[in-house]
């Protein structure tokens, strides 16, 4: 090979090698720049990701809010702080479209704390944009969003502050939009129920959304919605816990927890607050003559009447068929009687549709002047309201302050007596112990002591007695003693009795009353004697309830004169004894014996009813069945 040819050969191998060196080194930028974009790329989705954590993060946070018992102002604002600071927002607010006589408008219900909110405030002016009714336009935007049901974002944020706030001057909207970054408003419509809510709105420094932005604000408007909706379900829930269905006035239940804070507050404060009782006057003549429809009507009206009366703070409440409450903080009896002629003359001016005009009895009561003692000043408060029912009707009774011996205290001493005395050998071991419950109550608690002493004492003689129930016996009793206008002296007497007329059964072997086989006519005249053991054995030697004996011992004579002992009848049966008779016999139908399973209500009235004219007179049966279908207990 001549000294050319290799020349050309060594050419040839050096352009090989620069050949190659050229294209790998090609391969090797392509190499570098692929590696340098799979870079961006895994920055750009770590930061997605991250994006993505920090939504799932506060729709997690706004998920564990709902599901817990947070007040829905309180799940919003948390929604709108975290959207706001969480996700880089400027600022984030949650607007809700209200309705009132002057047409539509909107309102701010919550919104993020941020500088740009401050700044809005302070160049507005007064008490800031949460405070003031928003105009709403069905040119704006956020008619657009509700109308097409679409998320919608405008650059054009001083025409949407302009259409909210159309009084703000264009110099005060040129300073509000000028110098800020914020670059456009995004607007989600918000629905609940499939009624229409109002927006969640996103202040944003971008003027572009991307399209996961997009997705991620229409599954965050979901999780509102779900929230307004949890909340609104269960406002509906605690309402109807709280309020009575047919009047929508407060229950017995929600009254009786306000009267009790009423009552740390008068004591707190050293201020007065008084109550007024109103019975409904003639409900049963309204419905045996037009019927119970219409006698609702005529509660519902009452009703109407103390809700157009109540101040924001009082507690116009439906305690039980025809009788309603009103609690009045911090009024005295001056301006309670005021206040109960108002409703009376109100009741009175109402025209119902057939019925006419219908009346109500009231009474009044106050805290502090009358009693310091909560159950006594209730008790007052119906005395006085039956005291109007007995002189007429259509009229307001103010409360007398005790002067008399209280008949819990009656009790009290009674129960003492017979256990420190030891009249009733089965409870010697237990004496000691019940006289301490008893001594031991104050006044706040006597009654509950009285109930609680009593339902010991039943079940020592009747295993399936229910706890609780004496309480519901006096309760009813009494309830039905009201409704034949009894003055107080017979009612305080009956509940005294209701406690006590059945403790002769402690003198009775306790096989007798346990005993699931049929009674033999030996066992049966046994049992029969119980009310007189009651009074001559245990009750007589004790001065203080000698008016109480006859309707214990009478409590087992029917109406046709076929009961026991004395077979005495019709008015010669004392009105309290029936009443015990009825109600204890309704108790003994609804509760478990040896002999026999409990019964529903139902059939117990069925049973009630057919004995009327026989063992109980039939006006009691009537008044007894209305009694327990408005369920007053």
């Amino acid at each position: 090979m001549g000294l050319f040819d290799k020349i050309r050969e060594v050419t040839r191998k050096v352009s090989e090698v620069e050949y190659n060196i050229y294209h790998e080194k090609r391969d090797y930028l392509e190499i570098y720049e692929r590696n340098l974009e799979l870079e961006r790329e895994i920055a750009e989705r770590t930061e997605e990701l991250n994006d993505a954590n920090k939504r799932m993060f506060t729709l997690q946070h706004i998920w564990d809010m709902m599901n817990s018992s947070t007040p829905l102002e309180n799940v919003l604002e948390a929604i709108v702080n975290s959207t706001q600071g969480e996700l880089g927002y400027m600022h984030c607010a949650i607007i809700r479209k209200c309705h009132d006589e002057e047409g539509d408008y909107m309102h701010v219900v919550a919104q993020s704390h941020d500088n740009l909110i401050e700044r809005l405030n302070d160049i507005i002016g007064g008490a800031g944009i949460q405070t003031r009714r928003l105009n709403y336009s069905e040119e704006s935007v956020f008619a657009d969003t509700m109308k097409r049901r679409t998320i919608v974002q405008t650059k054009s944020i001083d025409l949407s502050l302009s259409a909210v706030l159309p009084d703000l001057s264009p110099e005060v909207v040129e300073k509000v939009v000028s110098n800020q970054p914020v670059k456009s408003v995004i607007v989600v419509p918000l629905t609940a129920q499939k009624k229409e809510f109002g927006w969640f709105c996103v202040f944003s420094a971008r003027e572009e959304l991307a399209g996961a932005e997009m997705d991620f604000l229409a599954l965050f408007a979901k999780q509102i919605e779900m929230a307004i909706t949890i909340a609104d379900l269960f406002q509906v829930v605690r309402n109807q816990a709280v309020t009575d269905a047919l009047t929508g006035l407060y229950n017995r239940r929600y009254f009786e927890e306000a009267l009790e804070k009423e009552v740390q507050r008068a004591k707190r404060q050293k201020q007065p607050f008084s109550v007024i009782g109103i019975d409904l006057d003639y409900l049963k003549k309204i419905n045996d003559t037009y019927g119970h429809n219409f006698g609702d009507l005529a509660i519902k009206t009452i009703a109407d009447v103390l809700k157009s009366n109540a101040r924001s703070v009082d507690v116009p409440a439906r305690i039980g068929g025809e009788e309603f409450n009103v609690l009045l903080p911090g009024i005295s009896s001056d301006g309670a009687m005021i206040a109960a002629e108002r409703i009376r003359k109100s009741i009175e001016s109402v025209e119902i549709d057939t019925i006419g005009h219908i009346t109500g009895s009231l009474g009044v009561a106050t805290y502090f002047e009358h009693s310091e003692n909560i159950e006594e000043l209730m008790e007052l408060t119906d005395q006085a309201m039956y005291t109007s029912k007995r002189e007429g009707r259509n009229r307001v009774t103010l409360a007398k302050a005790v002067s008399e011996t209280y008949w819990q205290e009656i009790a009290v001493n009674t129960f003492i007596d017979i256990l420190s005395k030891n009249k009733i050998p089965k409870l010697k071991h237990l004496s000691k112990e019940l006289c301490k419950k008893l001594k031991n109550s104050d006044n706040e608690i006597t009654k509950e002591s009285l109930y609680s002493v009593a339902d010991m004492l039943t079940k020592l003689y009747n295993p399936m007695h229910a706890q609780g129930s004496i309480k519901n016996k006096v309760i009813m009793a009494v309830n039905l003693a009201k409704r034949f206008d009894l003055p107080k002296e017979d009612i305080d007497n009956l509940r005294i009795a209701v406690l006590l007329y059945d403790i002769g059964n402690l003198m009775l072997p306790s096989n007798l009353l346990q005993k699931a086989s049929p009674l033999t006519d030996k066992e049966r005249d046994e049992i029969k004697h119980h009310p007189v053991i009651a009074v001559k054995e245990i009750l007589q030697p004790i001065s203080y309830i000698q008016d109480v004996l006859p309707i214990i011992e009478h409590h087992h004579e029917n109406w046709d004169g076929s009961g026991y002992p004395n077979k005495i009848s019709k008015e010669e049966i004392p009105l309290t004894s029936q009443i015990i008779l009825i109600v204890d016999q309704y108790f003994a139908l609804i509760e478990h014996r040896p002999y026999r399973s409990k019964m529903s209500s139902r059939d117990a009235i069925e049973i009630i009813k057919a004995d009327a004219g026989k063992k109980w007179n039939e006006n009691l049966v009537s008044e007894f069945i209305s009694l327990i279908e408005h369920d007053i207990v």
